[in-house]
């Protein structure tokens, strides 16, 4: 797996969280790319943690914070297991597809002091703050799949 480094760039403070939360997501998609049904079910730890739920959890999440918490509208992704067989494309198609409806609420909000409309979130946030937590979650969980990975395959790279 080739490594990428994270973006520098010199932006405005949404463009900066947006572009550092993309390079996450994209890390964590490299990270799935290739294994197996098997080896994308397979968990090191007592929990059940593999790289399936893990991109199926990031889903979950951008869905609940930006989708039902930020701007209060339904959500469509659950943590449900994916279909049997084609799980981890679904997966991540389902990932993929959020970010664009992530992507769209980002950019038609009124900047990083936008305060969720949803009224599960309380205290109540901002923007900001949903990106942030949606930004070490996904590093978070990056980082998971990183390990996880290695121990399937020896892959390693970010």
């Amino acid at each position: 797996m080739t490594d990428h480094r994270s973006p520098r760039i010199e932006a405005d403070e949404l463009s900066t969280l947006m572009a550092l939360l993309q390079y996450q997501r994209e890390s964590l998609v490299r990270k799935v790319e290739g294994v197996t049904p098997v080896q994308a079910a397979w968990s090191p730890v007592p929990t059940g943690t593999n790289l399936l739920w893990l991109v199926t959890h990031m889903a979950d999440a951008e869905q609940t914070w930006m989708v039902r918490r930020f701007a209060g509208l339904p959500t469509d992704v659950g943590e449900e297991p994916p279909p049997e067989g084609d799980g981890l494309a679904h997966a991540v198609g389902q990932y993929r597809a959020t970010w664009v409806t992530v992507d769209a609420l980002v950019a038609g909000a009124d900047g990083p002091d936008a305060p969720c409309l949803g009224d599960e979130t309380i205290p109540p946030a901002t923007l900001r703050w949903v990106l942030a937590h949606l930004l070490e979650e996904t590093a978070r969980h990056a980082g998971h799949a990183d390990i996880i990975r290695e121990m399937v395959d020896g892959t390693v790279g970010r």
